[in-house]
């Protein structure tokens, strides 16, 4: 299992630093809010191009923001590996899958606590991750919705019987405990923020998490 590191709650004032702390990961997880689609902002594409001055990870690009369609390419172009965009932020998700991969960059998808994952079906053939968010989107430290298990599993099952390509990654709540539960249930790739930025020793914590 592969760790994707949400840097929303490092110190900012350091964050040269603060990213050199986790050089273990092969990922870096950027959590785009536009405080519309979810209430809390955060930052646009100039943190990836400031990032990608002093790191060489795979940018991991999570947009929370009301139509993607409109701002994807901003992110493409600033430095983004892979653009995870919302089932419900745009009205035409399939158009949205073929038009970022034809930036030759990869494509996830990602619902809501509340949307039934069911609803991703007629998408699973086409793209390289779905995103189960197992927090409400928004904010960090909140604590793990254990329903998000059953859709993992759903997700693995749907990729047995179909022979699918996608990865499952997991957002939210994130712990020793709760990384075993969604590595067991099928998840590929985990996102961790606040438990490994509260700690000294961040790529001992990245490497015991890719190993529970």
């Amino acid at each position: 299992m592969l760790c994707s590191p949400s840097f929303l709650s490092c110190d900012f004032e350091n964050l040269e630093k603060e990213i050199k702390s986790i050089s273990e990961a092969k990922w870096l997880h950027f959590d785009v809010m536009d405080g519309k689609f979810v209430a809390n902002k955060t930052y646009d594409q100039d943190m990836l191009k400031e990032i990608k001055q002093y790191s060489n990870q795979f940018f991991d690009c999570h947009l929370m923001i009301e139509k993607p369609e409109e701002y994807y390419q901003k992110y493409i172009e600033a430095g983004a590996d892979l653009i995870t965009f919302h089932y419900e932020a745009t009205t035409n998700p399939k158009k949205l899958i073929k038009d970022i991969k034809s930036h030759n960059i990869k494509v996830g998808i990602s619902v809501k606590p509340q949307s039934k994952i069911e609803v991703l079906d007629d998408y699973l053939a086409d793209i390289d991750l779905v995103l189960v968010m197992s927090v409400e989107p928004g904010k960090g430290g909140q604590k793990f919705i254990q329903e998000s298990i059953q859709k993992i599993q759903y997700l693995k099952s749907k990729k047995n019987e179909n022979d699918y390509k996608f990865d499952i990654e997991v957002d939210g709540g994130i712990n020793f405990d709760t990384a075993k539960e969604v590595r067991k249930a099928g998840c590929d790739i985990i996102v961790v923020g606040s438990f490994i930025f509260n700690k000294k020793n961040r790529n001992d914590i990245i490497k015991e998490l890719e190993n529970v």
